[in-house]
């Protein structure tokens, strides 16, 4: 019989390639949307079921699981844009904090606390500033964000209901990872989106902030199939999800500029309302356990994902990449 997967958060750009990868493995896949056109769009697979509903009601939520039972749940869903967090702190909280709450209970609640294997999407941003860059499972939390704090009590919250209930609860601590499918604030999107504009002729400059800060980042395509490898396992537990590779924003321009023979300085800007009120100045994970425990590991590098978005970018500025080399 067919296992039935709920995901949280499936019009995020994690979303739709955990769905499309559990599709390819014979899941039914349930998605938890609000009724908007646009939403409903970014996750139009005629595979989906989709249903409405939101991390901030409880009883939407334990209605859901009675309806769909599924066999695993994915929480992907988060109020996850860091400038937006400081703008909305209690919206942050209420929907990444308490929201994995919530979900937990619900699945305690309707009894399914034996029968549902749960995700966790926890972030990298939990660290902080950390003392060392190589991070692991058991460093220490030191949040400097709405969001991060959200996280981390979600992150907590999941841990103590694993132990206390013995739930089938696994948490990704997953490091920077980007696709096409990543939203036009995020910094990757914003640099390879804004090239192809320049590129087409649409933009003369790209307005950028810190470019000193270092990033573990990785495709997120790669990331989504270690969501899946977690709940597979016979004994759940928490796994750091990184390349253990650093590049600073300047490398992300050197990267996009140069793979279509341009020199970023010539087009971009410094402003200081990019500057964002506490700067975490670099994050790189070791994903050692993954590798190990899970046989999970990075397929897609760093400047392979920059010219995966950059080609889509491209094209979706009306543009050939061929005409660029790529």
């Amino acid at each position: 019989m067919a296992k039935t997967a709920l995901i949280t958060g499936i019009t995020g750009q994690d979303g739709p390639y955990l769905a499309e990868l559990l599709l390819e493995k014979g899941v039914e896949v349930h998605g938890m949307v609000h009724r908007t056109a646009s939403e409903i769009a970014a996750a139009a697979d005629a595979r989906l079921i989709l249903h409405d509903g939101n991390l901030v009601d409880s009883d939407g939520l334990q209605r859901l699981i009675e309806t769909v039972k599924p066999d695993e749940i994915y929480n992907l869903g988060a109020q996850s844009e860091v400038r937006a967090s400081f703008d909305e702190p209690l919206y942050t909280a209420d929907v990444t904090g308490l929201g994995a709450l919530r979900l937990l209970e619900a699945i305690r609640t309707v009894g399914a606390e034996r029968t549902v294997r749960f995700y966790q999407a926890s972030s990298s941003e939990m660290f902080g500033n950390a003392a060392k860059t190589s991070l692991t499972e058991t460093a220490p939390f030191k949040p400097l964000r709405p969001y991060a704090c959200a996280k981390v009590f979600a992150h907590l919250q999941a841990q103590q209901y694993r132990l206390a209930y013995g739930m089938h609860i696994s948490c990704g601590i997953l490091f920077n990872h980007d696709s096409p499918r990543r939203g036009g604030m995020f910094v990757t999107r914003k640099v390879t989106r804004g090239l192809a504009r320049i590129l087409a002729g649409k933009d003369d400059k790209l307005t950028m902030g810190n470019l000193d800060a270092k990033r573990d980042w990785g495709y997120a395509k790669d990331y989504v199939e270690a969501m899946w490898l977690m709940v597979q396992q016979d004994v759940p537990d928490d796994y750091v999800i990184a390349t253990g590779e650093t590049h600073s924003i300047r490398e992300l321009l050197d990267e996009a500029f140069g793979a279509v023979g341009r020199d970023w300085h010539d087009f971009v800007e410094i402003d200081s309302q990019f500057f964002r009120p506490a700067e975490i100045d670099v994050l790189s994970g070791d994903a050692t356990k993954a590798r190990e425990k899970l046989g999970w590991s990075p397929k897609v590098g760093f400047e392979e994902l920059v010219r995966i978005m950059l080609t889509h970018d491209l094209r979706a500025a009306g543009l050939e990449p061929g005409k660029f080399g790529l």
